[in-house]
C-alpha cells in the first residue's frame, strides 16, 4: 500500500462557511485520480463536515467502485458516547452511511483522558474486538491527542487488542511538550504497532510558512513544494504505514502525489532542515490552531473559532499592525456566528481540542483585537 492516505475532514466547499456544503463533483475527480495513481486508502469520521463526511464517502467511492479498489477506515465517535448501547448505534450508522458491509481499518477515535474514560466505561474495545470477530472490522486501532504517559498507560492495558495507533506527528510538533509528537511515535514503537500520522502539515499550518522558513526550504530545493517536506517528513519515520493528508482541491491532491506516488525517505540534512524550520515558525505562529473544527460541535454561542484563530493569526504576523483586513473579515463573519466576546466561557470548546488550547483565553485577545 502506497503511503499516501486520503483524509476526508478537510473537503472542497461549494460554500465556505458550510463544512456540510462539499463540492462533490471535485471530491469525485479528486477519487479519480488518487485511485489512477495507485493510492487506495480513505479516512474518514463520524464528525467530520458537520457529520456529512462519510455520506460523502458513500456518494463519491463506495458506490462508484468495486470494494477491492479502496482502503476505508472510520472511527467510533467515543466523544459522544452516553451509553453501551451507543457503540452498535454508532457503528450500525456509520456502515449504512459509507455504504460498506465491513471497515478496513476502525478506530476508537480521539483517546485523550476523557474519552478514554468512556470508551473503558462503555466497553468500546470489547464491541469493536466483537465486530472485529465477525469480520466487519479488519484492523482495530485508536486515534490519539494527548500527552506520551497517557499514551503508554492505554497501550499497557490494550496492547493485546489493538494492531496500530494514528497519532499526530509533524515536524513543528516533534518536540513540542503539549502534543509530545516524538514521544507518543516511541512509545507506539516501543508496543510494535503501527502508526498513521494525521495533521502532517498541522491544518495547513505547514503550508503557508513565515517567509524566513520558507526561504529556507526553497534555497534547499527550489523544485520541491513547501507541503512535500511536511509529508516525507513524517512518511520517512520507521514504523509508519500511511500518512494522511486532508487535500482540499485538486491541485493538493496532485501535489501530493507527484512525491508520494515513488516515495524517496528523507535524508538526514533534510531532516535537521524542517527542525529548523519549526523553531522559526514556533517564533511566529501565535495560536497553534488546526482548524479541525472539533471546538465548534458543541458551542452554546456558535462561535467560529477556528476562523477566528486564523484572522488572529494573520493580522498578528501583519508587521505594520494594520489589521483592517481582518478586522473587515470578522465583522462579516460575526453577522452569521458569534463574537469571541460571546464567549460564556463554559470551556466545552477546550474538551474537545486536540491541540490542547486555552480556547476561551485566546478568544479574549482575539475580542480584543478585532471589536
Amino acid at each position: 500500500m502506497k503511503k499516501l492516505g486520503f483524509g476526508l475532514m478537510r473537503l472542497p466547499l461549494l460554500n465556505k462557511e458550510d463544512p456540510k456544503s462539499i463540492d462533490e463533483v471535485q471530491v469525485c475527480q479528486m477519487v479519480d485520480e488518487f485511485i489512477a495513481n495507485g493510492f487506495t486508502y480513505f479516512d474518514t469520521a463520524y464528525m467530520y463536515h458537520n457529520h456529512e463526511s462519510e455520506l460523502a464517502v458513500k456518494r463519491c467511492l463506495t458506490s462508484r467502485y468495486p470494494r477491492d479498489k479502496y482502503t476505508l477506515a472510520s472511527k467510533l465517535p467515543t466523544m459522544f458516547l452516553t451509553s453501551e448501547s451507543d457503540n452498535d448505534k454508532f457503528f450500525t450508522e456509520q456502515l449504512a452511511k459509507c455504504g460498506v458491509e465491513y471497515f478496513d481499518y476502525y478506530l476508537l477515535h480521539n483517546l485523550c483522558v476523557e474519552n478514554y474514560a468512556k470508551a473503558t466505561k462503555f466497553n468500546s474495545f470489547a464491541y469493536c474486538l466483537k465486530q472485529k470477530a465477525a469480520g466487519k472490522i479488519k484492523h482495530l486501532g485508536f486515534s490519539y491527542h494527548g500527552l506520551a504517559k497517557d499514551l503508554d498507560d492505554i497501550l499497557a492495558s490494550h496492547a493485546k487488542d489493538i494492531e496500530f495507533v494514528q497519532l499526530q506527528i509533524n515536524y513543528i510538533d516533534w518536540e513540542s511538550p503539549t502534543v509530545e509528537s516524538r514521544k507518543c511515535y516511541e512509545t507506539v514503537r516501543k508496543y510494535g504497532k503501527q502508526i498513521i500520522v494525521m495533521e502532517p502539515v498541522k491544518g495547513g499550518t505547514l503550508v503557508n510558512l513565515p517567509e524566513t522558513a520558507s526561504k529556507v526550504l526553497q534555497d534547499y530545493d527550489k523544485n520541491m513544494s513547501i507541503p512535500s517536506y511536511a509529508i516525507r517528513f513524517a512518511a520517512s519515520l520507521d514504523d509508519v504505514m500511511v500518512v494522511l493528508s486532508g487535500m482540499s482541491n485538486l491541485a493538493q491532491l496532485r501535489d501530493n502525489m507527484s512525491y508520494m506516488k515513488d516515495f524517496k525517505p528523507f535524508s538526514k540534512a533534510e531532516h535537521n532542515l524542517v527542525l529548523k524550520c519549526a523553531d522559526i515558525i514556533n517564533e511566529a505562529i501565535k495560536i497553534p490552531c488546526t482548524a479541525c473544527n472539533y471546538c465548534t460541535e458543541k458551542c452554546p454561542k456558535h462561535i467560529n473559532i477556528p476562523a477566528y484563530f486564523k484572522l488572529y493569526n494573520e493580522a498578528k504576523a501583519n508587521l505594520n499592525r494594520n489589521y483592517s483586513k481582518q478586522k473587515a473579515e470578522y465583522q462579516k463573519l460575526t453577522e452569521d456566528f458569534g463574537k469571541a466576546s460571546s464567549c460564556i466561557k463554559c470551556h466545552q470548546c477546550e474538551k474537545m481540542c486536540p491541540q490542547h488550547l486555552k480556547i476561551c483565553d485566546y478568544l479574549v485577545e482575539v475580542s480584543k483585537t478585532f471589536e
